[in-house]
């Protein structure tokens, strides 16, 4: 695997006259938590979706592990190893919580012509969902269904649903949103145990987890990138600390 699996160059996207990215260029280097931040309608979401393909750009370029991708659609994208969750929880509720990891195992080796074949009797699948779930910790629930779970051990789950397909590169749409303290504390280490083994794009809104796990912030304003560096450096800039805040307060940011 390269040592930078996801890379982007000048994205743009464009709807009519509005200009939702412009030139936005970013790095996910392996083993480092990348994340983006700023206000509602910033872009973050927009370029999570050029990322993963489920968008198509404007202009500019995408390239997975060396390989450009920038035409390429999302299951292709998915299936070379880039996994993406979403900002609403999207699981399948009646399906068991080992089930729904199953499923997202399987799309890698798709086999149509055993459709009538047990799920359960595919080797592959079924070890890759238990890793799975081992490693987000959801390995006592495998077996309640998906509506047991609460909001937080969905969140969980989507992010076992990601590495079930074996990803080099997560994109984590607000994977903290709507949750409390300590679900948010559970999250945040398995997001630090993840950055071991991947990529990670994470887009969210809770500042005091960006800046407890991020080793990269870029920080965005219509559209466009203010600034990106380091937790430090961004937490002093102060181009940043009007924009985001509006004001010039550094300890809002500390």
């Amino acid at each position: 695997m390269s040592d930078i699996p996801l890379k982007a160059e000048g994205l743009c996207r464009y709807f009519g006259a509005l200009r939702a990215v412009e030139n936005v260029s970013l790095e996910l280097p392996r083993a480092q938590i990348h994340a983006v931040i700023g206000t509602n309608g910033a872009g973050k979401s927009t370029v999570i979706n050029l990322l993963s393909g489920e968008l198509a750009v404007s202009k500019g370029r995408v390239w997975l592990d060396g390989k450009d991708v920038t035409s390429a659609p999302q299951p292709a994208r998915a299936r070379a190893g880039l996994g993406r969750s979403y900002q609403r929880n999207n699981v399948f509720l009646p399906l068991t919580v080992f089930e729904n990891c199953r499923l997202a195992a399987q799309s890698l080796r798709q086999r149509p012509w055993r459709v009538w074949q047990n799920a359960e009797r595919c080797k592959l699948s079924t070890e890759r969902a238990a890793y799975a779930l081992e490693r987000a910790g959801l390995t006592r629930a495998a077996k309640l269904p998906a509506s047991a779970l609460s909001h937080g051990q969905k969140r969980q789950l989507e992010v076992a649903m990601c590495l079930a397909t074996q990803p080099k590169v997560l994109l984590l749409d607000e994977p903290l949103a709507g949750m409390g303290a300590e679900e948010s504390e559970r999250m945040l280490q398995l997001l630090h145990t993840l950055r071991n083994d991947h990529a990670i794009l994470l887009v969210e809104h809770d500042m005091d987890a960006v800046f407890a796990v991020a080793d990269r912030i870029t920080v965005m304003v219509n559209g466009t990138v203010l600034a990106s560096g380091d937790p430090d450096a961004v937490r002093n800039n102060p181009e940043v600390q009007n924009a985001y805040l509006g004001e010039t307060d550094e300890t809002e940011l500390a």
